[in-house]
């Protein structure tokens, strides 16, 4: 079979699955559906202040699992219905940025330094429609970034790395995230190694579990969807919270919103924005492709990319950059939009999340079983079929049907979803920590996965206090396991050579750059810190 009909199949299984319901004779497809109703969902949680798509990624997932169980035919509408979450929260983000100067997100800051102001002078429309056209550019941009790259990227791997450069390879990737993620390179380290000792509970050889501290609880080690949602979501609502209560007092700042006309985007405001939105998108793209560093650096530099243009180009009559020009939101929610696709090239790839939303479509691959994100899915074999290869065939197929809907009818919903904005935030963070809970409770039946989710929360929420990033603790988590598998098979593969990840030259470089990424991001860290007193 070729690559042709891989793809073919893969369209197939998306179109042709289990039948939700039919128009005039036409099935429709439980996967379509929920990709819809994803997207629809991911719309209204990315305009919400305090929410996100992974939260609502997390609560979603054990609801699904519980409802359409672990056969392989729940692969596609579960992991569709959390794609069409995050295409839907991509463009969802910028609504209580540009409408009340209220950035969901750290990337979604940068939206607010021109959105808003467009809001203050009556072009309020205006500026959502110029992010919800830079947003969706970006993100089928880098969509089709994923689908050229990460099959070659897959094979590659596969042919050249064996089992010590793939445990190295493991090793880099948790150093990069370590360095690049965490409030600095020694709080990444922290929660990396907090990531790992978490993973290792349990997971002993020979059946004799360790680290239990002899409760039956922990013998089989700790549910994976407890600790990701406890440390993600239930620390996320706690500080919200104790924020809330600690900055209540403050007078709400009043907004001011006027009526004009001109409100719609022209040819001519396109083609000015297109050279804001490729280099945002671009930039964007090469940033998710690396694990760990996430859409606020991307939006930075595109902010920065975008700025740097305008200062050229600017007409005299034109607003400045950072008060109320189209050409900032443009290059801010292409960059960060791009973002979200090139992320999943590590995903399917290497079978290594660069970001939360990744580690719920590999946390959803996990619970419900037949399809292991990794250099292994990409076989394209010919005497007999690779299910792994159709079910990535499929994911593609699931993320250009939300790239459809974003262009349909996304600007749309969006701009439609002004009023999730005004949700008090004492009414909305105590129903998110009810519906995880309950979640959680749902999927596991067990009051323990319960308490070791709070256990958990309670963990991320200190993470926050003390500035720590609780990203590479999850993703520590989700690789530990494999890592040590691989490490011990590697180990039996070069005859007990305790040295095999240093004798062998690719191995030995994977190494070489871990260290170096560490020790170059702690002097920075140690440079830009003895800076900072100096002045």
């Amino acid at each position: 079979m070729g690559a042709l009909d891989y793809i073919w199949m893969g369209i197939l299984a998306v179109l042709q699955g289990p039948e939700f319901f039919s128009i005039l004779g036409v099935g429709v497809s439980v996967t379509i559906v929920m990709v819809a109703l994803g997207f629809l969902l991911g719309v209204a949680v990315g305009a919400t202040p305090g929410l996100g798509g992974p939260i609502a990624m997390a609560i979603s997932l054990p609801i699904l699992v519980s409802i359409f169980g672990f056969t392989p035919d729940a692969l596609l509408p579960v992991m569709g219905f959390l794609i069409g979450i995050m295409k839907g929260a991509t463009i969802g983000g910028a609504v209580p940025a540009i409408l009340f100067n209220t950035p969901g997100t750290p990337d979604a800051y940068l939206t607010t330094l021109d959105g808003y102001p467009m809001t203050e002078n009556g072009e309020a429309r205006k500026a959502l429609r110029v992010a919800h056209f830079s947003s969706v550019t970006g993100d089928t941009f880098s969509d089709v970034v994923l689908i050229v790259c990460a099959p070659f990227l897959a094979l590659l791997v596969e042919s050249y790395l064996d089992l010590p450069e793939k445990a190295a390879l493991l090793i880099l990737s948790l150093s990069f995230i370590a360095a690049a993620v965490g409030g600095s390179p020694a709080k990444g380290l922290i929660s990396t190694g907090l990531g790992l000792l978490a993973a290792y509970i349990g997971t002993g050889e020979d059946f004799y579990p360790r680290l239990t501290g002899g409760s039956e609880a922990l013998q089989s080690g700790l549910p994976l969807v407890s600790v990701i949602l406890g440390a993600l979501i239930i620390g996320s609502v706690i500080y919200e919270m104790t924020t809330y209560w600690r900055e209540r007092g403050r007078a709400e700042r009043a907004q001011r919103q006027q009526k004009r006309q001109g409100q719609g985007l022209s040819f001519a405001l396109i083609r000015k924005l297109l050279p804001y939105i490729g280099r945002s998108a671009v930039a964007g793209t090469i940033i998710g492709a690396l694990p760990g560093i996430g859409s606020t650096l991307a939006a930075t530099i595109g902010y920065a990319l975008g700025r740097a243009r305008y200062a050229k180009t600017k007409h005299p009559d034109d607003p400045e950059f950072g008060q109320g020009a189209p050409e900032g939101v443009a290059s801010t929610e292409a960059a960060n939009s791009s973002v979200s696709g090139a992320n999943l090239i590590p995903v399917l790839s290497l079978g290594i999340p660069g970001n939360a939303a990744a580690v719920f479509l590999i946390l959803a691959a996990e619970s419900i079983g037949g399809f292991t994100p990794g250099p292994s899915v990409f076989k394209f074999t010919t005497d007999q079929v690779n299910p792994e290869l159709v079910i990535a065939f499929g994911l593609f197929t699931c993320m250009f049907l939300a790239n459809f809907l974003n262009w349909t009818v996304g600007g749309v919903i969006m701009r439609s979803m002004g009023v999730m904005t005004r949700i008090p935030k004492q009414i909305l963070l105590p129903c998110v920590l009810m519906l995880t809970l309950t979640a959680i409770y749902v999927q596991e039946t067990a009051m323990a996965a319960v308490w070791i989710t709070l256990a958990f929360g309670v963990m991320g929420y200190l993470m926050r206090v003390f500035g720590i990033s609780p990203l590479p603790f999850m993703v520590a988590f989700i690789l530990g396991g494999r890592l040590e598998e691989t490490l011990r098979q590697a180990f039996s593969a070069t005859g007990s050579d305790p040295w095999f990840l240093l004798n062998n030259p690719i191995a030995a470089a994977f190494m070489g750059l871990a260290a170096l990424t560490v020790i170059i991001a702690l002097r920075q860290d140690r440079r830009s810190s003895f800076s900072e007193r100096k002045a």
